[in-house]
């Protein structure tokens, strides 16, 4: 049986998202931005909560941790590095599996972000939860990684397959977009603007994407290709990036 997703806001820009494992009931919460909003969709659906699985340790994403713990009793679940501001019950890292009734997540090193970053991946539904590394038409400010490393994540996550829904963390798209237009001029790019912009006016959400939409469209993916020959690929990636960061749009 399928993986149910429930996305809702939360905070400025925020995603919350709730994933219950049909065969079994058992639900967890993918980061903990706020606390009263996630307990606020359980009541809601009528779930209980047995899972927090942590992307990374800033406080939009884990400052939830120990209230939900209290009020539900859930385990959480991170990177060793959520530990800097929030209780952890397992410390995962690339390649560990975890189990949510009779669905299984791979978790992705993804640093760069935060150096601990990670993902969770359930290969059966194609689904992929991925806090801050990549968003639609966009990707995670480096606050401590390199761009190398970025770029390694990055590609992990672009060698999932094409069809895998993407899980983002923030709504960024429309302000990715303005960016994204001023480096790629490429057809499929203005048409997906286009198509952003008129969602966003009617304030749909744009998450999740596919990963085979953001490597037909997102310039942080497309990098090598943007920027041309002679640079190796995490260097042309940089160089995006950096433009990003100063991009006033």
């Amino acid at each position: 049986m399928p993986l149910v997703v429930r996305l809702f806001p939360c905070l400025q820009d925020n995603y919350g998202f709730l994933a219950r494992d049909e065969a079994t009931g058992k639900t967890a919460t993918i980061d903990t931005p706020d606390a009263g909003a996630i307990l606020a969709a359980l009541e809601r659906e009528g779930w209980g909560l047995d899972l927090i699985l942590n992307t990374h340790w800033h406080p939009d994403h884990a400052g939830g941790n120990a209230e939900l713990k209290a009020a539900t009793g859930a385990v959480i679940v991170g990177p060793a590095e959520v530990t800097r501001i929030a209780p952890l019950d397992r410390t995962v890292t690339g390649g560990d599996v975890v189990e949510l009734g009779e669905t299984c997540f791979t978790v992705i090193e993804t640093g760069g972000h935060t150096l601990g970053h990670i993902a969770y991946f359930d290969p059966d539904d194609r689904i992929a939860f991925v806090g801050d590394t990549l968003f639609a038409l966009g990707c995670g400010r480096l606050f401590e990684g390199t761009a190398e490393q970025m770029w390694t994540s990055l590609s992990r996550l672009a060698a999932l397959p094409d069809d895998t829904q993407v899980y983002c963390a923030h709504e960024y798209t429309a302000s990715n977009a303005r960016f994204a237009l001023t480096v790629d001029p490429a057809q499929p790019l203005r048409a997906r603007a286009e198509a952003v912009f008129a969602a966003r006016k009617r304030g749909e959400a744009t998450v999740p994407t596919t990963i085979g939409l953001e490597k037909a469209t997102n310039p942080f993916l497309r990098a090598p290709l943007l920027v041309g020959p002679g640079q190796k690929d995490y260097e042309a990636f940089a160089q995006i990036r950096g433009a990003k960061d100063a991009f006033r749009g």
